[in-house]
């Protein structure tokens, strides 16, 4: 199993959040996993630990659909920061609007992370979806 030292699922369904939790368990070891209701509280949780130095997550899992921050919001903030590590961001999502693809094309297309796209639900998290981690190292 892949060694992940940290992992942030931004999602405000908790079935959703489960059922990653569930999958992760399967997947990878990782002892630092935090779920985040809405993009806001994920922010801000990212931004403090940058500020503590500690280590920011290396996968997300991200809900475009949410209340508060909704994932494109979070996106527009994120690949702004000055993130040096390359970072693994799971858009996942249960529309099926084909400008969500676009969008989410056009964040790949301007950021240093890798990102994927994902629809709801997700049946399994790939061991393809989490190589890039030592590519990103």
């Amino acid at each position: 199993m892949k060694k992940i030292n940290s992992i942030f699922i931004i999602d405000d369904d908790p079935i959703t959040i489960f059922g990653i939790k569930k999958m992760l368990k399967t997947t990878v070891i990782c002892k630092d996993i935090k779920d985040f209701e809405n993009g806001k509280t994920a922010l801000e949780g990212l931004k403090e630990r940058i500020k503590k130095g500690a280590s920011i997550p290396e996968v997300i899992f991200l809900d475009i659909n949410m209340p508060i921050m909704d994932g494109w919001e979070f996106l527009e903030e994120f690949v702004e920061m000055d993130i040096k590590e390359k970072i693994i961001i799971n858009v996942i999502t249960s529309s099926i609007d084909p400008l969500d693809y676009k969008r989410w094309n056009d964040f790949r297309l301007k950021s240093l992370h890798y990102l994927n796209f994902k629809n709801k639900p997700i049946y399994k998290i790939e061991a393809t979806d989490l190589n890039r981690i030592n590519m990103a190292s």
